[in-house]
């Protein structure tokens, strides 16, 4: 899962491979603004067929914040 969510931030975001760790924040250390989040879930709506609520978006602090959430579905 890591790794999908991974590619979705660095095909979308373009964000570098080397700075995406499960522990890496993602408007600290990402630099994700509150439009790439929005991005950054629709897109992981679409690869997964998921719906994410508003609720669970906002709780993504870290990378691994959305490799758990999506894990957990």
């Amino acid at each position: 899962m890591f790794d999908k969510v991974k590619q979705i931030l660095m095909e979308e975001l373009q964000i570098s491979d080397s700075e995406i760790t499960l522990d890496a924040e993602l408007s600290k250390d990402l630099g994700i603004n509150s439009i790439d989040l929005a991005d950054l879930v629709m897109r992981c709506e679409e690869q997964f067929d998921i719906e994410i609520s508003e609720d669970a978006a906002n709780e993504f602090i870290t990378v691994g914040d959305v490799v758990t959430y999506l894990e957990s579905l």
